[in-house]
C-alpha cells in the first residue's frame, strides 16, 4: 500500500498514466467491423418485398391497368404487394416459380425477375422494393423507453440515433453505460462520453445488440463530515474539490484539514494486479485548493476526512455523557 501526497507532478503523472491505459482499453471506436455498414439493403429470410412487373403489348397477366407512360403507352403492370422471403431465402412468382434472392439487393432481384419473364412476356420490366427489412435490424434493450428491433436503412444508422429511436434512456445520461455486442465481441462505454458523429458514435451493423445499463458513478465519504454517505457524480467528470464540496466539506469542529485522504485501487500499466493507493491532501497549504481542482475522481473512490487530535478528548467526554446521562436524568426525575 502506497501513501502519496497530492502534488502538481503527481497529477500530471496520473493524467499521463490514464491516457496510456486508455489506449489498451477496448472502445466502441475500435469495435470489430467498424466503419460504414455496407449491404443494409441486402435481402434475407423473413424480409417482405414489394414487386411490380410491367409488360408491353400482350402480357402474361390479365386485367392490368395501363401505366400511362408516354414512352410505353400500352405498358401494363402487375403488383405483388407483399412477397415474403422464406427461410431458405427464396420467393415464388407466377410463371417463373422459385427464385433464390438471399444476399441480393432489390436491383439485382429485379434483373433476375426480368430474365425469368424474358421469352414469356414482351419487354418485361420489374421494380423491387424492400418493404419490410427484417434481416438488417439491430436490437436496442435495457433502460430505454421503447426497447425492441430497429430496421437499418441505407443511410447507415449510428448508435445515438438508434438510442433516440428507441425513445431515449429512462435515466440521466451520465448514469448510463452502453454495451454493444457484435459477432460475439462485447464493448462498453459510458453514454455521456459519446458525441454525435464522433468515432465512438459507431455505424450499426445488422444483428448488433445495443444494451443500456444504469451504472451511476459514485464515491463514498467517511470521517469528520456531517454524514457518512455515498455521493453520485451527477456529471461526466468530477474533481476532488467538487467531491469535498458535495460531501459538505470538512466539519469545522471535528476535522483535521491537514489530513484528507483518498483511497483508490490503481492498476499498473503492465496490466498486473491493482494496488491499493492512498492520496493525501493538506488543505492548510494554499496550493492544495488549486491541486484539488485538477485531481480527477474515479468511480468507487473512497474519501476520508481525518479527525482533529483535539477532538479525542471531546469524543471521550461525549462517550461519558452517553453512559452517565441516563443515571443523571433518572436522579433528576426522582428528586
Amino acid at each position: 500500500m502506497a501513501l502519496v501526497d497530492i502534488s502538481a507532478p503527481m497529477i500530471s503523472r496520473l493524467a499521463e498514466d490514464s491516457r496510456l491505459a486508455n489506449k489498451h482499453v477496448a472502445t466502441l471506436a475500435n469495435l470489430g467491423g467498424g466503419g460504414l455498414a455496407l449491404g443494409n439493403d441486402v435481402v434475407g429470410p423473413g424480409d417482405i418485398l414489394s414487386i411490380a412487373v410491367y409488360e408491353v403489348g400482350v402480357g402474361l397477366f390479365g386485367g392490368m391497368t395501363p401505366t400511362g407512360d408516354s414512352l410505353y403507352p400500352a405498358a401494363r403492370g402487375e403488383e405483388f404487394a407483399a412477397v415474403p422471403v422464406d427461410r431458405n431465402g427464396a420467393i415464388k412468382l407466377p410463371y417463373i416459380g422459385e427464385l433464390t434472392v438471399t444476399g441480393r439487393t432489390p436491383a439485382e432481384i429485379a434483373h433476375m425477375i426480368e430474365r425469368g419473364y424474358a421469352g414469356r412476356s414482351q419487354s418485361p420490366q420489374a421494380l423491387v422494393l424492400l418493404k419490410k427489412n427484417m434481416s438488417n435490424t439491430v436490437y436496442v434493450t435495457g433502460d430505454v423507453r421503447k426497447p425492441g428491433r430497429i430496421e437499418l436503412s441505407l443511410r447507415g444508422e449510428r448508435l445515438l440515433s438508434a438510442i433516440a429511436e428507441a425513445g431515449g434512456t429512462v435515466s440521466q445520461t451520465q448514469d448510463m453505460v452502453v454495451r454493444v455486442t457484435r459477432d460475439g465481441e462485447v464493448v462498453e462505454e459510458r453514454l455521456d462520453r459519446i458525441r454525435a458523429g464522433a468515432a465512438n458514435d459507431i455505424v450499426l451493423h445488422a444483428n448488433d445488440v445495443v444494451e443500456l445499463i444504469k451504472e451511476p458513478q459514485t464515491y463514498t465519504v467517511f470521517g469528520a463530515v456531517t454524514k457518512v454517505t455515498q455521493v453520485p457524480f451527477d456529471q461526466t467528470e468530477l474533481t476532488l474539490a467538487e467531491a469535498i464540496a458535495r460531501a459538505g466539506g470538512p466539519n469545522d469542529a471535528l476535522a483535521n484539514p491537514k489530513a484528507i485522504f483518498l483511497f483508490r485501487y490503481v492498476r499498473p500499466l503492465d496490466g498486473s494486479e491493482a494496488k491499493p493507493t492512498i492520496y493525501r491532501l493538506n488543505l492548510m497549504q494554499p496550493q492544495s485548493y488549486f491541486l484539488s481542482q485538477k485531481f480527477v475522481m474515479q468511480d468507487k473512490d473512497v474519501l476520508y476526512i481525518s479527525n482533529a487530535n483535539i477532538n479525542r478528548a471531546s469524543k471521550f467526554v461525549g462517550i461519558l455523557n452517553q453512559l452517565f446521562s441516563p443515571f443523571i436524568t433518572a436522579r433528576a426525575l426522582s428528586q
